[in-house]
């Protein structure tokens, strides 16, 4: 259920409120556009920000929207367990095909911390865990070891967003924990190298503004089209680093209100982006021909 390239999205504001009509105009085009799942409330979707009022909507909302088209994998992490499972609970209610549970962050637990919080959350639902690796923003790695105990102890922890950096740790989890365990990109510049490794898709932010292209990327790869991807990757590179020219989502949401998808409004602490890196964004756009005026 959980493969192919599925996008992280962005949640669109208004006057300082999450625009729900825009949010379900977004799930809409994605699922036009060739997506193959769709993950609200994670780093993309700013979750930090969201009440737990607006969290809990966004899912429903996403739900409602994709009609079962398309897998919804709720974000539901937090560096509290008690709140992680409370958010984990509400989605498998409102009909999430899965949840993305984030390490915890800022209070650094150990690897038993770890487990003991990943299990938790597990075990207070049926529907499938994917744990969400990502050092640079929680401070912990979520170590090989940990990954294999989690996945042979939880039956519903199915899989991992695997956005360490790491390539060998990718290839560890994979011998760890076997063929039938997902491993994710959580780093859309390398989805291709983590797909060589036995991964079966991507968590894209790119995907928010050319989700057909990440598609049709994997989709190759998985055909065994390995130059029409790396073609595609190719193309792609350049798109992927101006979209973290700034913290993510500054410049995803910047591009998106440069082609009228939805405003840009971010909540703070993110901002606008510096003009300089805006100009850059703008090039970046132009040259793969998303802006008039485009340079090739």
């Amino acid at each position: 259920m959980f493969r192919g390239s599925i996008v992280a999205i962005v949640t669109p504001f208004k006057n300082g409120q999450v625009d729900e009509k825009r949010l379900r105009d977004l799930v809409e085009f994605q699922i036009k556009n060739g997506i193959s799942g769709i993950v609200p409330c994670g780093t993309t979707g700013e979750s930090p920000t969201l009440t737990y009022e607006e969290h809990t909507r966004v899912v429903e909302t996403c739900v409602k929207a994709a009609r079962k088209r398309v897998p919804v994998i709720a974000g539901t992490g937090s560096n509290a367990t008690a709140e992680a499972v409370a958010l984990t609970k509400h989605a498998a209610k409102a009909g999430a095909d899965g949840c993305l549970v984030v390490t915890p962050y800022y209070n650094k637990p150990t690897q038993k911390g770890l487990y003991l919080h990943f299990k938790a959350v597990a075990d207070s639902v049926k529907i499938p865990i994917i744990l969400y690796n990502i050092e640079s923003r929680a401070a912990r790695n979520i170590e090989t070891e940990t990954v294999a105990r989690l996945a042979r102890d939880c039956r519903n922890i199915v899989g991992v967003k695997e956005a360490s950096g790491n390539l060998q740790q990718v290839k560890d989890v994979r011998q760890a924990c076997g063929d039938r365990f997902v491993i994710l990109s959580g780093d859309d510049i390398l989805t291709l190298p983590i797909m060589e490794l036995g991964g079966v898709g991507v968590i894209s932010v790119v995907a928010n503004i050319v989700p057909q292209d990440v598609a049709a990327m994997v989709l190759a790869f998985e055909a065994g089209n390995k130059q029409k991807a790396s073609d595609i990757n190719d193309r792609l590179i350049p798109l992927v680093k101006a979209m973290f020219l700034e913290t993510n989502p500054i410049p995803v949401k910047h591009a998106m209100g440069l082609l009228g998808m939805c405003s840009s409004e971010l909540r703070l602490p993110l901002c606008a982006m510096e003009d300089a890196n805006l100009e850059k964004l703008k090039t970046a756009l132009q040259h793969y021909g998303l802006l008039k005026g485009q340079l090739v």
